[in-house]
C-alpha cells in the first residue's frame, strides 16, 4: 500500500472497525498470521488472537470510540495514532471514563493487511484513569 490517500483510508475503516464492537473486523485487517502487541504484553499472533485482544478492550469499554487522529511514515513503517474514549462499565469495571492516546507502528505486507502492529500508550496513565476517571477538559 504505496499509496498514502490508500493507507488513510484504510486506517479511518481500522478505527471504524474497532468502534464496532465486533473482534472479528478488527482482525480482518491483518494478514492471516499477523501479529498485534499492546505495550509490553506479548504478541496476539493471529486474527484469532488478534480479535481476543480487541474482544478484550470491547469487553471493558461497551461504549468505546476509537479515533483515528493521523498516520506518519517511519522508514517502512507507518505509525497510527489513535485516541480511545469510553467507560470502563465491562466485567470488573469501576465505571469510570477513560480517554487515551496511542498509536501503533505498521509493517504492512505486501497484501495490503498488516502485517505486524506493535501499539503504545501510556500504561501508567490508564491505569489511573481506570480508577479515577479521565480529566474533564
Amino acid at each position: 500500500m504505496s499509496d498514502f490517500a490508500e493507507l488513510t483510508a484504510f486506517a479511518k475503516r481500522y478505527a471504524e472497525a474497532w468502534c464496532r464492537q465486533h473482534p472479528g473486523n478488527v482482525a480482518a485487517f491483518f494478514a492471516e498470521n499477523g501479529s498485534l502487541r499492546v505495550n509490553d504484553a506479548a504478541p496476539a499472533i493471529g486474527r484469532a488472537a488478534i480479535a481476543e485482544t480487541a474482544r478484550g478492550f470491547m469487553r471493558a469499554f461497551p461504549d468505546m470510540i476509537v479515533t483515528f487522529d493521523k498516520l506518519e511514515r517511519q522508514g517502512d513503517r507507518t505509525a497510527f495514532h489513535w485516541t480511545l474514549t469510553g467507560t470502563n462499565t465491562g466485567p470488573g469495571g469501576l465505571g469510570k471514563k477513560v480517554r487515551i492516546s496511542g498509536y501503533e507502528l505498521w509493517t504492512i505486507d505486501q497484501n495490503g493487511l498488516i502485517a505486524e502492529s506493535k501499539g503504545h500508550f501510556d500504561h501508567a496513565e490508564y491505569e489511573r484513569q481506570l480508577e479515577h476517571g479521565a480529566d474533564e477538559p
